[in-house]
């Protein structure tokens, strides 16, 4: 299998903490060629740490894109840039990965289904949550009948943004704090709790949600509880607080409750999910955390290699998106919302049941 010649386009905090990591792991099937960033020098400075000559940095991504030696494209930047960006990648003609989510916008979102068609690349959205071991094993408890018919579920999620904003964190970055996309923090963050839930129980008939307005930029409201019902007839509620802090263990975590028993997860970093039968016995069934980036590389690495499908399409991330700004929605019409709609289910390219697993080492 060859390995595949990598440009990066957005060499700050993402790449450096979470995509390059799962490359140093990948070393045998990813090599990093080329560099571009808005602000070359954090580029070069970047370049410096792995031995990369500088006649290989850019500020300039298009001059970078000219490149013969490149395969594949990694594109992390700002998330009102990532269609535009996507967008000339494809053009170009090279294959590419792409952070999520998608676009900034649902008008941008629909104009990226048409990237792969019309310029014939494959692409990637890096949605790490739909790679993550614990939501696979989480999937595949629910989808054996481990605990019967799921029935209903709570998912909370509660951190402290404000608290991270003047530490070396991705709060502190300026268009995470000031955002110039609808949504803010939940755009952003909450994406990856609405892409575990969608993996695991399927897609969406209806959400209804609340949300409690503030003022601060990086999101619109304080905290936003969301009631959701499940084209399966699974039901259950979804409360994001980016303002906040759970000092209470265990934590409330991610609570799965069905005829035979419930799954319980405390965190996505405690290593291990819970199984308790009504018949009081349990089991604990370990998981390697944070194992999403290298799951997430190495499946686009397989699908170039013609081994296996990409996971996460762009179809598979736009159903994501969509029911994030469908929750806006109902928070700010007071109503409920239908989120995927019965003809595009019945209509024969049903991306949202198509069967996501990705390759877990």
């Amino acid at each position: 299998m060859k390995t595949i010649r990598l440009g990066v386009i957005g060499t700050g905090m993402a790449w450096e903490r979470l995509h390059y990591p799962a490359i140093q792991e990948l070393g045998d099937k990813y090599k990093v060629v080329a560099l571009a960033n808005r602000t070359k020098k954090v580029a070069e400075e970047f370049a410096h740490k792995i031995n990369l000559s500088m006649e290989n940095i850019y500020d300039d991504y298009f001059e970078m894109l000219k490149r013969e030696d490149i395969d594949v494209v990694d594109i992390l930047v700002p998330i009102e840039l990532n269609y535009k960006v996507s967008e000339d990648v494809a053009k170009s003609g090279k294959d590419f990965i792409c952070e999520k989510p998608l676009a900034p916008d649902m008008k941008q979102a629909k104009k990226y289904l048409d990237l792969s068609k019309k310029y014939k690349v494959k692409i990637m959205i890096a949605e790490n949550y739909r790679y993550n071991e614990e939501n696979n094993k989480i999937r595949d408890l629910v989808n054996s009948g481990k605990i019967g018919d799921a029935i209903y579920f709570v998912k909370n999620n509660i951190n402290c943004f404000p608290c991270e904003m003047t530490k070396d964190t991705f709060a502190a970055t300026e268009w995470r704090q000031h955002p110039d996309f609808r949504g803010g923090t939940f755009l952003d963050a909450a994406l990856h709790d609405i892409a575990a839930v969608r993996h695991i129980f399927g897609s969406v008939k209806y959400v209804s949600a609340f949300g409690k307005p503030q003022k601060e930029d990086f999101n619109p409201y304080t905290s936003i509880s969301s009631n959701i019902m499940f084209q399966n007839g699974t039901i259950g509620q979804y409360t994001y607080y980016p303002s906040g802090q759970e000092p209470q263990r265990p934590l409330l975590g991610f609570r799965i409750f069905g005829t035979k028993g419930e799954i319980y997860l405390e965190e996505k970093n405690c290593g291990i999910i819970n199984v308790a039968y009504n018949d009081g016995t349990s089991e604990q069934v370990p998981f390697t955390p944070e194992r999403g980036y290298y799951n997430e590389l190495l499946n686009f690495y397989n699908a170039m290699n013609g081994k296996e499908e990409i996971s996460v399409t762009p179809e598979i991330e736009y159903g994501d998106v969509k029911m994030v700004f469908d929750i806006l929605e109902s928070i700010e019409k007071r109503k409920v919302v239908e989120v995927d709609e019965p003809h595009i289910i019945d209509s024969g390219i049903n991306y949202f049941f198509k069967d996501t697993r990705p390759y877990i080492q």
